[in-house]
């Protein structure tokens, strides 16, 4: 059962921030670019970068990520010698708490980790967009000696109060940690992404559990911590493509980035394909008067209006005369005959009654008026004619409800 290098995935997050989309379901199991749902990515990043073991740990409504999940045939990880696990908080003879944080997550998992006895566990968030080798991560942590290596990337100087920052010297070995600093001493962003040394991070998570007054958390409290003891810590520099879509806006900016050739997304990259659980449906179905351009459709679609610069997944119907654009619409949405769609993300299995307008451009706002993403909840049913503001978001039972 020895493993160089394992992977722990944290896929537990509820999602606030994602609102209505995250309901009933966790937020990495939320559908992303017609066919793929979040936690393809850093599944499909551990199969391509060889590492065939992962720990899931799920929290927050993990039915429809566990059954996504399966056995993980799909990314290549159902080996019998390591594969994919669901790891759920759970009940011990010690008792059992709902996990505290991302350092006490890994902690009730100490145990599983220990089965494979790994050099190395690399540490990923199962809500960012990005195709990553994380065998090079590793390389770099080996080839610096260091107990910690965080994967950064830099960002516009206007932004970097937003994340952890990380300033370091001359060999990119890491001397100060800065958590969202008001003035930032350089633009390196924590991606949080890390590999650790295995028996050095054991024994941090240790200790940080032992400390009552910790919030258990890799980057309010174990990074720190490190690097207050002189822990070796080095950066490892990340130039491609990469989106925390945890938030409404940067999920539908990701989606309209996988249609754009210049933005770095590029998912028919053969060299590094994001794999996916298959949708058993038949073709898609393009009409006489269909007009489409600019479009990821899936199958199962059927198309008799018009679709322009969106994203549709597996089975959206949308009728004659209507018209769908820069929108991503989630699995079996309908948009009946005549409705208009504009700058919005309908969630799974909604129906926009006939001749409906939900949504609109930039422009077709009053001046002074707010604009934003027009955002429906699962199984929305918006009545026929139904005007629906931009920047309204919408329940599941057809009720507006706050950002």
């Amino acid at each position: 059962m020895k493993k160089e290098c394992i992977a722990m995935l944290l896929a537990g997050g509820q999602g606030s921030r994602l609102y209505v989309l995250t309901g009933a379901m966790a937020k990495p199991a939320v559908p992303f670019g017609g066919k793929y749902r979040i936690i393809d990515f850093p599944l499909s990043n551990c199969s391509n970068s060889g590492i065939d073991t992962v720990g899931v740990l799920t929290q927050y409504r993990p039915l429809e990520l566990n059954s996504y999940i399966g056995s993980g045939q799909p990314w290549d990880l159902d080996s019998s010698t390591g594969g994919v696990h669901i790891l759920p908080p759970y009940m011990g003879s010690q008792g059992g708490t709902w996990y505290k944080g991302t350092a006490n997550a890994i902690y009730q998992n100490i145990g599983f980790i220990d089965l494979y006895d790994p050099d190395y566990v690399v540490i990923l968030s199962g809500d960012h967009i990005y195709k990553m080798d994380y065998s090079k991560m590793v390389a770099r942590h080996k080839e610096a000696g260091a107990a910690c290596t965080i994967s950064v990337m830099e960002v516009p100087w206007a932004e970097a109060s937003r994340f952890g920052i990380m300033n370091v010297d001359e060999q990119d070995m890491i001397t100060e940690f800065e958590e969202k600093p008001k003035e930032p001493k350089s633009n390196l962003a924590s991606m949080g992404i890390y590999v650790f040394t295995w028996q050095k991070l054991r024994q941090y998570l240790t200790d940080d559990e032992a400390n009552v007054d910790s919030e258990n958390d890799f980057g309010k409290n174990i990074i720190p911590t490190m690097l207050a003891r002189g822990e070796r810590m080095a950066a490892y520099r990340f130039h491609g493509y990469w989106k925390d879509v945890g938030t409404l806006e940067s999920l539908w900016d990701a989606n309209m980035d996988m249609l754009s050739p210049t933005s770095g997304l590029d998912l028919r990259d053969e060299t590094w394909p994001i794999y996916a659980r298959s949708l058993n449906a038949p073709p898609t179905f393009v009409g006489h008067n269909a007009r489409m351009s600019h479009c990821a459709i899936n199958r199962g679609s059927e198309i008799q209006g018009t679709a322009e610069n969106s994203v549709l997944s597996p089975r959206v119907v949308v009728g004659e005369g209507a018209r769908v654009s820069y929108s991503v619409v989630l699995p079996g949405t309908v948009v009946e005959p005549g409705a208009v769609v504009e700058y919005a993300i309908l969630g799974e299995g909604c129906r926009i009654g006939r001749d409906c307008h939900v949504g609109g451009t930039p422009e077709s706002v009053a001046d002074g008026a707010a604009w934003g993403l027009t955002v429906l909840g699962p199984g929305c049913q918006v009545e026929p004619g139904r005007q629906i503001a931009p920047g309204t978001m919408l329940n599941s039972s057809g009720e507006e409800v706050s950002k």
